[in-house]
């Protein structure tokens, strides 16, 4: 089941990202940056008691002339329509409700979308408390009042927006067939892969608009095998700013990510791959989701019988943090490889679901320490008691240890090799929890 998306909306400077960062510091622990992923903090996993949901910060650039604000404004008014379940609109107490306010509370409440008035800067309640009261003008509920700098009011806040999570929304656990995200960059051709998968195999099952994301489902069947295609693609507008459009496909990326089973990064075989591509694949990898790797418009590329190996060499140097991903060469023009996709696919989920019997795990547990010795540091080594699976998608293993800080990554990396020789598990990340346990005597 995807986590429900909520996005903070307001004019710059009312507190937006102040408020993202507390909740994600607060809320989510990041315990090791994943080596070759540039960061973008844009989106974070939070937990509130017993709820879950992904955050989207969409604050943008502060534009010098005022014109250029309000249109700003609504740009990332309508980013928050288009892909959020609950939105959380922020204004400042301190300069009060102003007319850009009262023009996005318009956009917001035709949106039929659950919005949170979210009042900042309120440091004092007894000082601001009668001040919030001019915020009811907006006509979108009752103000909460919070100071995201002295972090007061998060609670009520936070209690307030998951009050508007579905309750049982089992129609994800539900639905079996396959998902697939179609994601990358804008204008690499992902629409166009789409469109010519559905083309060649003119079974069409349903059409359905996103409950409530902006990007389309489309049912294919294939082989006898139904696969539901979500398609990030379509940015309805183009926006003259580099960085907001780099911002507008992260979050729509984000949102496709959380509901798929595998996500296909296209890149632009003319473009080369590139830091933004590490960007998105990022997202994936980070939510463990399978990944294949389609490099499209190859067909528009000079070749000789080096190519497409200097190519390849490439694009593992840039996303060398997830070099499991499989890896595909299509031109979406001429349909050259696309019914390899399918393989794929299946292949990645029948990996992502892959189960390793515990005598089996231990067997090459035991042989890869043989091989190389755990480390040490001031003459204690490093000591696995044994190892055992505990989920799918992605693959989970628990490692019960002597003592947790001996564990290096390092080692890690080399367990996760040794592991991935033996069963494969092509196209999908591993991951791996380390837990310490007393010796017993």
């Amino acid at each position: 089941m995807s986590k429900p998306i909520v996005a903070i909306v307001g004019r710059p400077n009312v507190g937006k990202s102040t408020l993202f960062n507390v909740l994600a510091g607060e809320n989510i622990s990041i315990v090791k940056d994943t080596p070759g992923v540039t960061r973008d903090r844009i989106y974070a996993d939070i937990t509130w008691l017993d709820k879950k949901f992904t955050l989207i910060d969409t604050g943008g650039i502060e534009p010098d002339s005022s014109d250029i604000i309000l249109s700003q404004m609504r740009e990332q008014a309508q980013i928050a329509i288009d892909t959020a379940d609950v939105i959380m609109f922020m204004v400042d107490v301190r300069q009060g409700l102003v007319d850009s306010d009262s023009k996005v509370a318009d956009m917001l409440r035709r949106s039929k979308k659950p919005v949170v008035l979210v009042v900042n800067k309120v440091d004092s309640f007894e000082k601001f408390m009668p001040d919030t009261y001019e915020f009811y003008n907006l006509g979108i509920g009752d103000p909460i009042p919070v100071s995201s700098s002295s972090r007061l009011g998060l609670g009520d806040l936070l209690d307030e927006v998951t009050k508007h999570f579905p309750e049982n929304d089992n129609d994800d656990e539900e639905d079996e067939r396959p998902k697939i995200a179609i994601i990358g960059k804008p204008n690499v051709g992902k629409s166009s892969i789409i469109n010519k998968m559905i083309g060649e195999n003119r079974l069409i099952v349903s059409n359905i608009a996103g409950t409530t994301r902006d990007a389309v489902d489309t049912a294919v069947k294939y082989n006898g095998k139904e696969y539901v295609f979500i398609d990030t693609a379509g940015l309805r507008r183009k926006s003259k700013i580099k960085e907001e459009l780099e911002r507008y496909s992260i979050i729509r990326t984000v949102t496709a990510v959380e509901r798929c089973d595998v996500a296909v990064l296209v890149i632009d075989a003319t473009e080369g791959v590139t830091e933004q591509d590490a960007k998105i694949a990022g997202i994936a990898h980070d939510r463990g989701k399978g990944i294949i790797i389609a490099v499209n418009k190859w067909d528009a590329i000079e070749k000789n019988d080096k190519t497409i190996y200097e190519f390849t060499d490439k694009i593992r140097n840039v996303l060398s943090f997830m070099s499991y991903a499989e890896m595909l060469f299509v031109s979406a023009e001429t349909g050259q490889r696309l019914a390899k996709l399918y393989e794929l696919i299946d292949m990645v989920i029948q990996n992502q679901t892959l189960r390793v019997a515990t005598g089996v795990l231990n067997e090459i547990l035991m042989e890869a320490v043989a091989m190389q010795q755990p480390p040490t540091d001031k003459g204690k080594r490093l000591k696995i008691f044994y190892m055992t699976q505990v989920a799918v998608k992605p693959p989970t293993f628990v490692a019960f240890v002597n003592d947790k800080e001996l564990m290096h990554f390092s080692y890690v990396r080399y367990l996760e090799n040794q592991i991935r020789k033996t069963f494969g598990f092509k196209g999908t990340s591993i991951k791996f929890i380390v837990r310490e346990r007393k010796e017993e005597k």
